[in-house]
């Protein structure tokens, strides 16, 4: 099922998000009804309060930026990218150079900025088996990764601008918060 995803100004995206366990009511609904939102966004991951629940779930498929370009492949070292769910993870290491590389959030349509992150992240998490897992993720993959878990963190994108880039947006992001912005996905907006 396709969910809605939630509006910047939804206070849900603000929220540092709960552990779950293995017998978290409907999760494995829950995760392909995540995989069908993603997809029919035309996202590259999504978090699970991006679809108004405060858990730390999120799921990320870089494979999709590889199958669409051959020059990303050759771009980047994580080719072909990965498809995989994380549950309750942790961030143990975040290495390498920074480098910028244009983000966007579904969450804030029509806004996409250069965001600065470290070309590798070590993640310890779960999978949807709830199988434990240390991976050290690179290149777009460790970028989506970063981005999503930011989202459990109650942390956005926009947070990573220059107080003036941000204040230059924020008639954009004012637009969004009062559903004043026209998506091609369905969106809640925030009461």
């Amino acid at each position: 099922m396709i969910l809605p995803i939630v509006a910047y100004g939804n206070p849900v995206l603000r929220t540092k998000c709960e552990d779950i366990n293995r017998d978290y009511p409907g999760l494995d609904k829950l995760i392909a009804d995540m995989w069908e939102t993603m997809y029919a966004s035309n996202g590259v991951g999504l978090a699970a309060p991006q679809i108004n629940k405060a858990i730390r779930l999120f799921v990320v498929d870089s494979a999709q930026m590889f199958e669409a370009s051959e020059d990303t492949a050759e771009e980047f070292d994580d080719a072909p990218g990965i498809k995989e769910v994380f549950i309750n993870p942790q961030i143990l290491q975040l290495n390498g150079e920074e480098w910028d590389y244009e983000e966007g959030c579904l969450s804030i349509p029509k806004i996409r900025e250069d965001v600065s992150r470290p070309e590798l992240v070590t993640i310890k998490y779960f999978n949807e088996n709830f199988e434990e897992k240390t991976v050290t993720y690179s290149g777009l993959s460790a970028r989506i990764i970063q981005h999503e878990y930011d989202h459990i963190e109650g942390k956005l994108f926009i947070d990573y601008l220059k107080p003036l880039k941000r204040k230059l947006l924020k008639s954009k992001l004012d637009d969004i918060t009062k559903g004043k912005v026209r998506v091609d996905y369905k969106m809640s907006f925030p009461k």
